[in-house]
């Protein structure tokens, strides 16, 4: 029997104290303080946009951050997805019974508000840990043993969270695939019609040098956790490591290398976040001059230049597409980022723009090195 997550209540950072996570979430793109906790050591605050909750743990206590698990990671990274479930203590007794390693057993924490339990159990994705959170009837803002914080309510540019994207050690995917579905109760999603369940889909640029492996899991319905990505790289690259193999180097290990979101007006929302000073990706000029790249962007009703002015990119046919744009990292080390999505229809991830955009790197870097 695997435990069966509700939903996603929130994802946890661990910085370091002064690092500028938790401001340039709020002054760069768009969420709002919500709760925050002092105490032990750390500074915990809870930020708001649409459903969409991050709780940045700052510092480094000597005992662990409430309702999560201290790392000790070297780096600044995201450590940590907190999931509701009906009884967290017979949650964390399933996922111990089938080997999981239980850092944190079930601890209850009460306020004025209410009470919430929980547990944390360590996953197989480098040094992610889950938490397993039971809170029903909680009044409070965020989760007991934290305090409102005073903030305008102000209309976001993010909905919810679409996905979230790890980066995984070539050839891990199954390992991992069979653990979230097994302990979490995930299944495959198809992003192709016959993909391998066991494989996933095999995202090669056309050069062959390289390319990336996808596979998308899911909670059964009835759940509103979003969909989870593995990502991992194919070997054969020329020029240049990809963005899964320098997240490994940097980051020093797997784990959360992006997180979706789904906004419902993309080009408000990077317009936005550029305005406030938030740094995007510039996709290179070969991305759009693609053969049929213009006709499709065209199709879908907009103007391919806007589209490049402010990096977003397009993919999809017969009616359905979606647009995403990427920020640079959030962290100094080049590893954490988020991404902007919009959907019209498109149920996938984009996997043709990672084939455009890798063949379009891949050339560019060709040119530079016969400069």
């Amino acid at each position: 029997m695997a435990v069966h997550a509700r939903r996603l209540c929130h994802i946890a950072f661990q910085v370091a104290a002064g690092q500028p996570l938790a401001r340039d979430l709020q002054c760069l793109f768009g969420f709002q303080p919500l709760a925050v906790r002092e105490a032990g050591g750390w500074r915990q605050l809870a930020l708001r946009s649409g459903d969409a909750v991050f709780l940045v743990n700052e510092g480094a206590g000597p005992g662990e951050p409430l309702y999560g698990l201290d790392p000790h990671h070297a780096v600044p990274s995201a450590t940590n997805l907190c999931f509701d479930v009906d009884d967290a203590s017979t949650a964390a007794q399933v996922l111990a019974s089938r080997g999981c390693r239980v850092p944190v057993p079930p601890v209850n924490v009460r306020d004025a508000q209410g009470a919430a339990t929980y547990a944390v159990v360590s996953s197989p994705a480098g040094n992610l840990s889950l938490t397993l959170l039971e809170r029903a009837g909680y009044q409070g803002p965020f989760l007991p043993g934290f305090g409102p914080v005073p903030s305008k309510p102000e209309a976001g540019w993010v909905s919810h969270v679409d996905h979230l994207t790890l980066a995984c050690t070539p050839g891990s995917t199954p390992t991992l695939r069979r653990w979230f579905q097994d302990c979490l109760g995930f299944h495959h999603l198809p992003l192709n019609p016959g993909e391998d369940p066991e494989l996933g889909l095999e995202v090669v640029a056309e050069s062959g040098n390289g390319g990336l492996r996808l596979m998308a899991l899911q909670t059964p319905p009835g759940s509103t956790v979003p969909t989870l990505v593995l990502a991992e790289s194919l070997p054969g690259a020329t020029y240049r490591q990809d963005q899964v193999e320098q997240f490994l180097v940097r980051h020093r290990g797997p784990g959360l290398q992006h997180v979706g979101l789904y906004t419902p007006n993309i080009m408000e929302a990077s317009e936005g976040m550029a305005l406030a000073g938030g740094r995007l990706l510039t996709p290179p000029e070969a991305y759009y001059q693609q053969p049929g790249k213009e006709k499709q962007i065209l199709a879908a009703g907009l103007k391919p230049g806007v589209l490049a002015q402010q990096g977003i990119l397009l993919d999809g046919d017969k009616g359905k597409f979606l647009l995403q744009v990427f920020t640079k990292s959030l962290f100094a080390e080049d590893t954490f980022f988020l991404e902007l999505i919009q959907r019209q229809g498109a149920t996938g991830f984009g996997q043709d723009n990672i084939r455009a955009l890798w063949q379009s790197i891949q050339e560019e870097a060709a040119r530079s090195q016969k400069a």
